[in-house]
């Protein structure tokens, strides 16, 4: 099955063999083969959301279940929703990804240190870690694997 990456452009040929989309999945579909097609530039989750005639977070959700089923990547899905658009994402997961992108070599010490000056606790910095990986943000930042084992 062809993603969104593989090819640098999404084709509609395979996606109506696809089982269980729902009508906004098939439609970002629909709409993801006509913008790669036609837009040199990034996607954004508002002209998907324009186009398809949904809201972005309809949008938004239909592309997270797209990733689930492996027809867009999380890397793609990234590019298009940006840092602070994936609503499976905590405000600390979303504000510990900003702080690994600026400070990668931080350590798991560190960062409980930090999340002292927090309401969250080393508990929460951990869970927030573990969404992080389990939605692919951490898999372009170098030392994060070593993050999730200390």
């Amino acid at each position: 099955m062809t993603t969104l990456t593989q090819t640098g452009s999404f084709s509609l040929n395979d996606f109506f063999k696809i089982p269980d989309l729902d009508i906004y999945q098939q439609m970002i579909c629909i709409v993801l083969s006509t913008l790669t097609s036609e837009k040199s530039g990034m996607i954004s989750v508002a002209d998907i959301a324009a186009y398809g005639r949904m809201t972005s977070r309809q949008a938004t959700s239909a592309l997270q279940g797209l990733v689930d089923k492996k027809i867009v990547t999380h890397k793609a899905f990234r590019e298009i929703v940006g840092d602070f658009g994936d609503d499976r994402l905590s405000w600390t997961a979303k504000g510990l990804l900003v702080y690994l992108k600026r400070y990668p070599h931080v350590t798991m010490e560190e960062l409980a240190e930090l999340s002292g000056q927090s309401g969250d606790d080393e508990q929460a910095v951990r869970e927030a870690l573990n969404d992080l990986k389990l939605f692919g943000y951490l898999d372009e930042l170098t030392d994060s694997g070593a993050l999730l084992t200390s």
